[in-house]
């Protein structure tokens, strides 16, 4: 059995690179491609930063991209105080050897393993006398382009999946997989090349700001929502603009930056362009926050089921406007800029 082992949040270009190593090398040795994941995130255990934690795919999406990638098993570990606890030589040992088996593990060259927080160095003799073979992966050069088979992995994620900081994380793996390496990537096809780090630090950061393209070519892929369509105060209607109000399945998972965006909609087995706003609705006195999506060329009542949004571009800020027919007008030139 050959393995990795992180947390993936996001599944990333640079996770994905790293598993299609993974499936790459068990597919020359005959071997077994294993990835050992967990959840919850260490943080949402630990409390380290656990107040700002926000994730970039749930449980089910991160499965499902992993899979996506070709790996012959996922496995899901409950991550607790008491996992957190294990030393390196422990994980290594209880867990990677005795539980599933592995004879190979990779790792990246500053990766942290254990409460210990081992890197490779010193990972190797301890996997050496454990009969594990330690390969230390080099950094990686990422293309930006996703695989079908990886865009594919993540169209099928079920909608109806069950709803229920910067510091480093302490446990058995005490990075996630993205610091395997300073990841250098470039943007494609954006007319301005650009040299972008990949990380999930680095994705949540750009999706903060707003900045949906990068973060999109950071992940390979568009940034989602999923959630179920809730009551809203139906104001959209009464100036041509339904919208559909998002309650998200995960309420950990990150929300990009308040304003107007470019989407597209996966609802009733159909994919549609939208405009999704993220803010408080200032014009109409608004005072929480909400998603509201308004589906293009689409009239069906749909509260109560699943809604998929998958971010394109950002559009404007959210504004304030002195009437609802200076919100309108606005809104009109918005949809154009959402159909182009």
């Amino acid at each position: 059995m050959i393995a990795t082992t992180g947390f993936f949040d996001g599944v990333h270009c640079g996770h994905r690179l790293v598993i299609e190593r993974l499936v790459s090398a068990a597919h020359a040795r005959g071997d077994e491609s294993l990835v050992i994941t967990f959840w919850p995130h260490p943080r949402a255990v630990l409390q380290n930063g656990a107040r700002e934690l926000r994730l970039l795919t749930t449980l089910e999406e991160k499965k499902a991209l992993l899979a996506g990638l070709g790996v012959d098993r996922v496995e899901v570990l409950d991550f607790t105080r008491r996992f957190a606890s294990l030393t390196a030589e422990q994980y290594l040992r209880d867990i990677l050897r005795d539980r599933f088996g592995v004879t190979t593990l990779l790792v990246g060259y500053d990766n942290r393993l254990g409460s210990d927080r081992l890197t490779a160095p010193a990972l190797k003799p301890i996997a050496s006398r454990l009969g594990i073979e330690l390969i230390e992966l080099a950094p990686l050069s990422v293309d930006a382009e996703p695989s079908s088979r990886f865009l594919h992995s993540l169209r099928s994620v079920e909608m109806t999946e069950a709803s229920s900081g910067n510091a480093e994380p302490e446990g058995p793996l005490s990075s996630e997989v993205e610091a395997e390496s300073p990841l250098s990537f470039r943007a494609e096809p954006k007319a301005e090349s650009r040299n972008l780090e990949v990380s999930s630090t680095q994705i949540r950061k750009a999706l903060e700001e707003g900045r949906i393209e990068d973060a999109n070519a950071m992940l390979g892929y568009g940034y989602a929502l999923t959630g179920a369509v809730v009551a809203g105060n139906r104001l959209g209607r009464t100036i041509g603009f339904p919208t559909a109000n998002m309650k998200l399945y995960e309420p950990l998972k990150l929300v990009p930056a308040r304003g107007v965006y470019a989407v597209e909609v996966q609802v009733l087995g159909q994919t549609f362009r939208g405009m999704t706003n993220i803010g408080t609705r200032p014009t109409v006195g608004g005072t929480f926050p909400t998603i509201e999506t308004h589906i293009l060329d689409f009239n069906e009542d749909i509260y109560g089921l699943p809604l998929r949004i998958t971010f394109l571009r950002r559009i404007r800020d959210e504004i304030h406007f002195p009437s609802l027919d200076a919100l309108r007008a606005q809104l009109e030139q918005d949809r154009a800029a959402c159909r182009g």
